[in-house]
């Protein structure tokens, strides 16, 4: 048998099972790697993830994992990864899933910081309906968190690890060193040691969401234990605190979901659903702040997590002790060899000299042969051109890159970056640019639609750097946030592959009413909204009732600016006097 693993990793170009050919690697984690891989009996792009060998080496995991893996390859709905076999080849267990052309929702919120609200309602409004149909299923996810959240250029959400995640979860606490991305998300019923129902992936979704409008989990510590007691002890801090632009509404939600006895938390997904459907309706913009039902604590639960955690700081301590002694000893040691080592190396230094000499001339003499020329591999393979290249001594770039050509067939290797022909030493790594096809690419009208969605389609279509760029727009406009107004070059017009294509998104301009409309509620409504500083002056009026707003130090119609001073000038009653000229107030 054809040896296809080298130190864990699968070496490009090989097939898995004989079916499965690996293409590049899509990513690398402490419990598995994923690949892309070209089925060859369904001709489809695939993903392959293949489980780490220590993992492999386990007999209950392995049982586990295939029958939990078979299990969840049973679900089919457009929000979750399809599951498409799993297997065995040379001790190495893996599983080959739909290929998602996407990303992560964790490298998302590593590029963007946080999501808008309606961004962050959207996805999760796809993730509870895609765990629905799992929990319809009796298939409990157990590690929803960012990373397993994929999202496509069009916007639509998958959910991924299905089987996976399960398999893995009854060893999670115990490995604390792979589990800290985990445990951020991690229920308090699964951190007691309690088993997990299907309010424990809402528990998890509750936290991403919390994650997905703030850029920050709300539970940190240095260790998995530590973290794992704070979800069990600590109320989850306010994401209206982080950013008051939140609805209450929005929060419930979360408060909802993140409760940490699961009667306090939403029966099912359907419900939170439904809730995070009408979330953003006005009905709700004056929703009061979500009371649990039942009590939240119950703090024997986290005798054995105190206990651990004691234990953990006691073994630091030791281990510190040890590390210090150690050193002292070797130190103690060293001084003491320091002389004959000064003898020792009067006596070789001539010795030294020569073999530095002849280093120096097998370097030089080694240095000329490293140099290699770029063979043509032109109008090949993508996999047969890495694979000569590799063969040769160079670094295929994993990520290709894509350009139009009218001579060479779409999908085939245009040229290299270095080029063809030039001499490079081993190890350098070689960028390969594949045909795109015939032609430039056409600007689609993007107009109206998420620009997300039209910056994601743009940059799958002509591998083209999206630049998002604001403009100006007046509210009467009534433009929806987020939205494309316009693309430069304009819809129609066409664009090199590779080139730098804008999207235009609106910056509405608000103006100050006539406030002599409004009333104090509805002023300082419009002030909160704005981010403005409120001043009140008072006037005294016998003709107009108290309290009514008569004069604004910012005209009608002007450019509202947030952090603005804004001064209002209200009627208040005279002061009454008697008649010995003492004023009597109310």
């Amino acid at each position: 048998m054809q040896e296809w693993v080298v130190n864990s990793v699968i070496v490009k170009g090989t097939k898995i099972n004989d079916r499965y050919q690996i293409i590049k690697t899509l990513g690398e984690g402490g419990m598995a790697n994923v690949y892309l891989a070209n089925d060859t009996i369904l001709d489809r792009m695939v993903a392959v993830k293949v489980l780490r060998g220590d993992l492999a080496n386990d007999e209950k995991f392995v049982r586990r994992f295939q029958r939990e893996a078979l299990s969840a390859s049973s679900l089919s709905h457009p929000n979750i990864v399809e599951m498409y076999d799993v297997g065995e080849d040379d001790g190495q267990y893996y599983i080959v899933m739909e290929y998602v052309d996407g990303k992560t929702l964790k490298q998302v919120l590593k590029q963007r910081g946080h999501l808008s609200v309606t961004e962050v309602v959207d996805i999760m409004l796809q993730v509870t309906d895609g765990l629905a149909h799992a929990h319809d299923a009796y298939i409990i996810h157990r590690d929803i968190k960012p990373q397993n959240i994929m999202i496509l250029p069009n916007g639509m959400i998958k959910i991924t690890d299905f089987g996976v995640s399960t398999a893995l979860n009854s060893t999670q606490l115990t490995q604390t060193n792979s589990v800290m991305g985990t445990v951020h998300y991690l229920p308090p019923e699964q951190a007691s040691g309690k088993g997990s129902t299907i309010r424990s992936d809402i528990y998890s979704m509750g936290i991403m969401m919390y994650e997905l409008l703030t850029g920050l989990v709300p539970y940190k510590g240095d260790t998995a234990v530590e973290i794992a007691l704070k979800h069990l002890k600590e109320p989850l801090p306010s994401v209206r605190k982080v950013n008051p632009n939140i609805p209450q509404s929005i929060e419930n939600v979360i408060i909802k979901a993140t409760a940490k006895n699961p009667k306090n938390r939403y029966k099912d997904s359907r419900e939170m659903h439904d809730d995070l459907k009408t979330a953003l309706d006005e009905s709700r913009e004056n929703e009061e702040r979500y009371v649990y039902k039942y009590p939240e604590n119950d703090l024997d639960e986290t005798k054995a997590l105190d206990k651990e955690l004691e234990n953990v700081k006691k073994q630091q301590a030791v281990e510190e002790k040890k590390k210090a002694k150690k050193i002292e000893e070797e130190t103690k040691k060293e001084n003491k060899k320091q002389n004959k080592l000064l003898i020792i190396l009067a006596s070789i230094f001539t010795g030294l000299v020569l073999l530095l000499t002849i280093g120096i001339s097998l370097y030089f003499n080694k240095s000329k042969v490293k140099n290699v020329v770029i063979p043509d591999v032109s109008n090949k393979a993508p996999v047969d051109a890495s694979n000569q290249l590799t063969d040769l001594g160079f670094e295929v770039v994993t990520e290709y890159k894509y350009i139009a050509s009218d001579t060479i067939e779409e999908g085939k290797v245009v040229k290299t970056s270095p080029e063809i022909g030039s001499k490079r030493k081993y190890g350098q790594k070689i960028t390969l640019y594949i045909s795109s096809g015939e032609g430039a690419y056409v600007v689609e009208d993007f107009t109206g639609e998420n620009y997300l969605v039209a910056k994601g389609k743009i940059e799958a279509q002509c591998q083209c750097n999206v630049i998002v760029e604001y403009e100006k727009v007046k509210e009467e406009d009534k433009i929806k946030e987020d939205t494309v107004i316009k693309t430069e070059p304009p819809a129609g017009e066409s664009s090199k592959y590779g080139s730098q294509i804008k999207i235009f998104i609106p910056q509405v301009e608000y103006k100050y009413p006539d406030f002599t409309k409004y009333s104090i509620s509805e002023l300082e409504e419009f002030v909160s909204k704005h981010e403005l500083k409120l001043e009140y002056k008072y006037q005294e009026d016998l003709n107009k009732p108290e309290g009514t707003i008569i004069k604004q130090s910012r005209a009608k119609d002007s450019v509202v600016t947030p952090g603005a001073t804004l001064v209002i000038t209200v009627t208040t009653k005279p002061e009454e006097s008697t008649d010995d000229g003492v004023v009597v107030e109310e």
